[in-house]
């Protein structure tokens, strides 16, 4: 079988594959003629409401199958793999790459660095360009594949190829002008290290990055996650108050001039920015509707937010006033320490609110990857076991129930990181495990009633600047 031969791996009851007779095991060989190189020439050319579909039979026949169907109805057969094509790995070496920064011995795919292009379209990934070709780019115009995003780390072509150790990443930043020439829309990040790509050459990226507007929708400027696993990589430190603080004001000085110009603020600090300076988090206007919000721009806003207006409903509502005045709970929340202040003043408040409800939140101390990674996505099952149950031991009640949040389990799973489960976790502590969702009104559902169960809203993940888990 060759790489443009597809085999169907599930179809759909009801669908119009199980009508027209594909089975598992089929092959897919072409679409109104065309070879289909993955799955976005599939979807392309699957779009229209007629189309011809030739598959081979487990016994070697061809079929040719004509098809009338709506515009964009899909047929209705999974293939063995998603991207029907092989994952494409990162070839770069980026200094501030998080995977370089992992311990040995954690389950393989932890080690795998993804830098596929299909994966922007697909699950929001950032991409360097380095892994990209003019037939690449060629195709998205054409198919007006849409957002890609882009990790651009700096303008200037010679410290981009310095920083992502590739000496052809600074002219792939030419592809920034086809998709700007071919009305691609864009989002950019920018992995803001210490003494490298900072201050003058800040600035430079993010002038040069505005010729891009309005394609280019946003970009996001997050600092470089350190673990302490470090050890014959690049020299990086952390930024300090002040720093974080100039880094701020350089951004927001330029939200201003986008906004006046464009109506889009356009470049943003993340959260941890904000946090490092001590400066309250901007407004809900200036995130642009949190189009950055997986790279953790807007976060902390959000929930703080959804938080309020679940608790208005709550003092406004008849059956939610009678609802709150009845519950009596003692629960735990763990957090990673750059959300827990946020989650503490939600927890005060709840617990002004209900006062049979009693709260304690933690910030879980990352001792696996070190105490400079303060996300909760990257928090272990051990770390959060043998601090809590050091709590237990010191004579603190943790309630009934532990709360954390979804983005510490891989999408899916009741799996931490480190492979330790949400059972384990519950064994050890003595108490119930929950996972919850992102959003402030989640957090309040979970709080109020013993019965939560997370409904996925979206797919969780973890991103720190070069590392993706799923």
């Amino acid at each position: 079988m060759n790489g443009n031969e597809h085999v169907v791996k599930e179809v759909i009851p009801g669908s119009i594959a199980q009508e027209m007779g594909i089975e598992p095991g089929d092959v897919l060989l072409s679409v109104n003629g065309n070879e289909i190189e993955d799955v976005f020439d599939y979807r392309y050319l699957m779009k229209d409401e007629y189309v011809e579909v030739l598959v081979r039979k487990a016994d070697g026949e061809e079929w040719l199958l004509e098809i009338d169907k709506d515009y964009d109805e899909e047929l209705g057969a999974e293939f063995e793999s998603g991207l029907m094509s092989d994952y494409r790995s990162c070839s770069n070496k980026c200094i501030f790459c998080f995977i370089d920064q992992m311990p040995p011995g954690m389950r393989e795919t932890l080690y795998f660095k993804d830098d596929d292009s299909r994966l922007s379209f697909l699950q929001g990934n950032y991409i360097t360009l380095t892994n990209m070709s003019e037939h690449d780019v060629e195709r998205i115009i054409k198919m007006q594949l849409a957002p890609i995003n882009i990790s651009v780390q700096t303008t200037n072509p010679e410290l981009r190829c310095k920083m992502l150790h590739n000496r052809f990443a600074g002219e792939k930043l030419r592809f920034l002008d086809r998709f700007y020439e071919g009305h691609v829309e864009m989002n950019g990040q920018i992995v803001c290290c210490k003494g490298v790509n900072d201050g003058e050459e800040l600035r430079r990226s993010i002038t040069d990055l505005m010729q891009y507007l309005p394609f280019m929708r946003s970009v996001s400027v997050v600092p470089a996650g350190l673990s302490k696993f470090r050890e014959g990589l690049y020299p990086l430190t952390l930024f300090t108050k002040e720093e974080a603080g100039q880094i701020i004001d350089m951004i927001e000085s330029y939200q201003k001039v986008c906004f006046d110009r464009y109506g889009l603020h356009f470049v943003h600090a993340s959260d941890e920015f904000y946090l490092l300076a001590e400066r309250e988090f901007p407004e809900e206007e200036r995130y642009d509707g949190y189009i950055q919000l997986e790279n953790g721009v807007g976060m902390m806003r959000l929930f703080r937010e959804e938080f309020s207006e679940a608790v208005e409903k709550l003092t406004k509502t008849p059956d939610d006033t009678e609802k709150r005045s009845r519950t009596e709970r003692r629960l735990s929340v763990a957090t990673g320490k750059l959300a827990f202040p946020v989650m503490r003043e939600a927890a005060e408040k709840m617990m002004e609110l209900c006062p049979g409800l009693t709260i304690w939140v933690y910030a879980i101390r990352n001792d696996f990857f070190g105490e400079t990674i303060t996300v909760s996505g990257l928090i272990t099952g051990q770390d959060m076991i043998a601090q809590l149950k050091e709590r237990q031991q010191a004579g603190e009640d943790l309630g009934e129930t532990l709360l954390i949040p979804s983005n510490m389990l891989r999408s899916g799973e009741q799996v931490f990181l480190d492979d330790v489960t949400v059972g384990d976790v519950e064994q050890a502590l003595g108490l119930t495990v929950k996972a919850v969702e992102s959003g402030g009104g989640d957090f309040v559902a979970a709080v109020l009633d013993p019965d939560y169960r997370m409904e996925r809203k979206n797919e969780n993940f973890v991103y720190v600047q070069g590392y993706v888990d799923r």
